[in-house]
């Protein structure tokens, strides 16, 4: 059986900001992201899910968060979700 780790992108309802990062369990992380289990995170919930992929492993889905925190990174994603994203700015 396949297990994915999942790259995904939240952004606080609270300060309008996103967080990216990566999880073997995206419902779970989402979850503690929401409870304020996360330290980076805590001061800044609720959130919302507005984008994950799912990677074959670990490591290319590190790659892929680091990718996306990038410049370009941040190009790609406000391209891929600009519907969503009309009127704001990834930061």
């Amino acid at each position: 059986m396949i297990t994915f780790c999942y790259v995904y992108v939240l952004r606080s309802k609270k300060d309008g900001k996103f967080y990216t990062g990566y999880s073997e369990d995206l419902k779970g992380r989402f979850e503690a992201h929401q409870k304020g289990r996360v330290g980076s995170t805590r001061d800044r919930k609720p959130f919302t899910l507005i984008y994950s992929e799912a990677c074959l492993d670990r490591r290319d889905a590190m790659k892929r968060e680091r990718y996306l925190k990038t410049h370009h990174g941040k190009l790609f994603l406000h391209s891929r979700l600009k519907s969503y994203l009309t009127g704001c700015k990834i930061s």
